[in-house]
């Protein structure tokens, strides 16, 4: 007696080349560090949330009958391991560097977010899902600070392509606020240990554990507000 065929694997979301902020973004959240979150969280549903719906779609297609919490649990895993690999192979060094690690996390953690919201069928290019990314990466405690805080910010990044930033801020002063703040949204509350990320030796063990930390708890998270009836 043949044993019965395993079903097959629900896919995983394909590798993308949006692994992290694209360069008009940075640019964005350099110019305005304070609202960085919110230009981030903007951004990634403009150009994530296609990529999100695309592929439960085609997820749904290929296998019949597959469970939204399969899909979801497809989702987390794979951005979970992405995240755990990005912490642990991040070159760059000193404050820029530590900027980047934390501006690649939140950047695939909002991919993450987006990829469960599809799983669980919900409109992941609805402005709506910035308002969730925020309140999931406890950026804003309320929905409607959030809303407040996206608009400022889409409006000042409309007014950026009208007027030159005059600003003259040192630079370190600008990455310093950009790291905190990003850090904050990728849930790497203690400052310390962003900062300690930049020590020789330390780097590979501390990255891996916090992004795969944070990462896991923004997955419960996101499972508890999408995966409810």
């Amino acid at each position: 007696m043949s044993e019965s065929a395993a079903p097959p694997s629900p896919p995983s979301p394909p590798a993308s080349e949006d692994a992290g902020p694209p360069g008009t973004l940075w640019a964005r959240m350099k110019a305005d560090p304070q609202y960085a979150p919110e230009h981030l969280a903007l951004e990634a549903v403009r150009r994530l949330g296609p990529q999100a719906r695309d592929w439960a779609e085609h997820a749904r297609e290929q296998h019949p009958g597959i469970t939204a919490d399969a899909l979801a649990d497809q989702a987390v895993k794979r951005f979970i391991n992405h995240a755990r690999l990005s912490g642990a192979v991040s070159g760059a060094t000193g404050l820029p560097g530590a900027v980047v690690d934390v501006g690649v996390l939140a950047w695939t953690q909002s991919r993450m977010v987006l990829h469960i919201a599809a799983a669980y069928g919900v409109d992941t290019t609805s402005p709506d899902r910035a308002t969730d990314l925020l309140v999931l990466q406890k950026v804003h405690k309320l929905a409607e600070t959030a809303r407040v805080a996206l608009g400022v910010a889409a409006g000042r990044e409309r007014a950026s392509r009208l007027f030159a930033d005059s600003a003259d801020r040192p630079l370190s002063g600008v990455m310093l606020k950009l790291g905190v703040k990003l850090a904050q949204m990728a849930g790497v509350r203690a400052a310390k240990r962003m900062f300690a990320k930049m020590i020789p030796g330390a780097a590979v063990v501390l990255g891996t554990w916090v992004n795969s930390s944070a990462t896991k708890d923004l997955a419960r998270r996101t499972r508890e507000l999408y995966g409810r009836p």
